[in-house]
């Protein structure tokens, strides 16, 4: 019996559960909800971009304020990554400007935290995901800006869930105010000045042991039913429970995995379960992005920055793991998607276990989600396969831009990168570096 079989869960409805498949129509929905909301909101997330369509939801929130100065609007996002510009931009004050300038021109009841995860962005940020809109939990593993609302031309599509479920949206709110909002290393950023990092050090290395402590509140929660649904957060490596449920749902396979990651590097715990599931003569699907649809990816066209070897890296990861497990994709156990669609981007994750249990989150399902950044996911269990056609017409809707590889043959090779990307993966290589790397990637 899986762990989290012992633990009861929030009873879902059938028709309390909606699936979207689009960024655009999750953007539409998302205001929507905004303008309809009556007792709160709660919005967490790594970023709230100062671009159009950034500027566009934090005017909505600033309104729905002032319409009704009741509403709690609580928005929360990592500290450091709120304070700088892109990568590869020029440097700029970040997103806290806007933050700022907003609230001192609306003059509403907005508030928003910035969360610091480590001293420093690289080594963990504020991965948490899930807006709380009344008794709405919009779960998706999305940011707020241009490219992941699909804003103008271009989009980056993720998975986008609504369930209305009084007690979870009562979970992650208390979970918010109880272990974030309370806490002193947690500070406005919508204020100046604002908070510098050295004054709050001490607090955020206390916040930290306590978030590796802390859970969503399941107290309220009934006997395990058909349908339900159970919040799990994940910090830290020893008491992780997320990655304990990730390697479980691995691990429990009777018959098909399906994941959906956009970076190729499994942690190796993972990797194990995945060969050890193959060798059992289970069914395992990978949806993954293409390098063109990576985040970071840089078109050889475009002014080249060391960041954009990452897309190129996690291809030549995918390449060692087809390579190694050939046989299971000539067997048919094994089915891998590269997913690309002109120049938009993936940022999918989540699991799907035998057409009854399917996380969605905004694990990575790589290392440093692993171990190093705050992450959490909503867990549902439905054992008459009520949502299946729903989970199925996600499916589809994702397939249909992915192609299916045959083998290792199918991607490219270092020999077919760009100069400048063959030089930084050659030479990190040589150096013995890679494996660092990959760590934190």
């Amino acid at each position: 019996m899986a762990f989290w079989q012992d633990n009861s869960g929030f009873a879902l409805q059938a028709d309390s559960c909606k699936v979207l498949t689009d960024a655009k129509h999750y953007h539409s929905e998302l205001l929507s909800l905004i303008s309809k909301a009556k007792q709160r909101i709660y919005i967490a997330a790594l970023y709230l971009q100062d671009d159009t369509a950034g500027q566009g939801v934090l005017a909505a929130l600033h309104n729905a304020s002032l319409q009704n100065p009741e509403l709690e609007i609580k928005i929360l996002v990592d500290f450091h990554r709120a304070q700088r510009g892109l990568i590869g931009e020029a440097k700029s004050e970040g997103n806290a400007r806007l933050y700022c300038d907003y609230l001192e021109k609306f003059n509403s009841n907005v508030e928003v935290y910035g969360v610091p995860v480590k001293a420093k962005e690289l080594f963990g940020v504020l991965h948490l995901k899930g807006f709380v809109i009344d008794d709405t939990v919009l779960y998706s593993g999305a940011s707020i800006n241009d490219v992941y609302l699909h804003q103008e031309d271009r989009y980056r599509l993720d998975r986008y869930f609504l369930i209305e479920n009084e007690m979870l949206a009562n979970s992650f709110t208390d979970f918010i105010e109880k272990h974030l909002i309370s806490s002193e290393a947690v500070p406005r950023i919508d204020t100046r000045p604002l908070t510098p990092f050295s004054d709050i050090k001490l607090a955020q290395k206390k916040l930290m042991r306590s978030l590796k402590r802390a859970n969503y509140d399941m107290s309220k929660a009934t006997e395990s039913t058909d349908l339900n649904v159970r919040a799990f957060l994940g910090f830290g490596r020893r008491t992780n429970k997320l990655n304990r449920l990730i390697k479980t749902l691995f691990d429990t396979t009777e018959q098909e995995l399906i994941l959906y990651t956009p970076y190729f590097n499994f942690p190796a715990p993972l990797l194990r379960s995945l060969r050890r599931l193959l060798k059992q003569g289970k069914s395992i699907t990978i949806v993954v992005g293409d390098k063109t649809a990576n985040d970071f990816y840089i078109a050889p066209d475009k002014p080249f920055s060391r960041i954009g070897a990452l897309p190129y890296l996690y291809e030549r990861i995918l390449h060692k793991f087809l390579k190694s497990q050939k046989r299971y994709i000539e067997q048919g156990l094994l089915n891998v998607y590269l997913w690309k669609d002109g120049d938009n981007s993936f940022h999918l994750k989540g699991i799907n276990q035998d057409n009854q249990v399917h996380l969605m989150t905004g694990h990575n399902l790589n290392p440093r989600a692993w171990g190093l950044d705050i992450e959490n996911g909503i867990l549902i269990e439905d054992r008459n396969q009520v949502l299946k056609p729903f989970i199925d017409d996600e499916k589809n809707a994702i397939l249909s831009h992915c192609r299916k590889l045959s083998g290792p043959d199918d991607i490219e090779t270092l020999q077919d990168y760009p100069a400048p990307v063959q030089k930084i993966l050659g030479q990190a290589k040589r150096v013995k570096v890679d494996f660092i790397i990959k760590k934190f990637i």
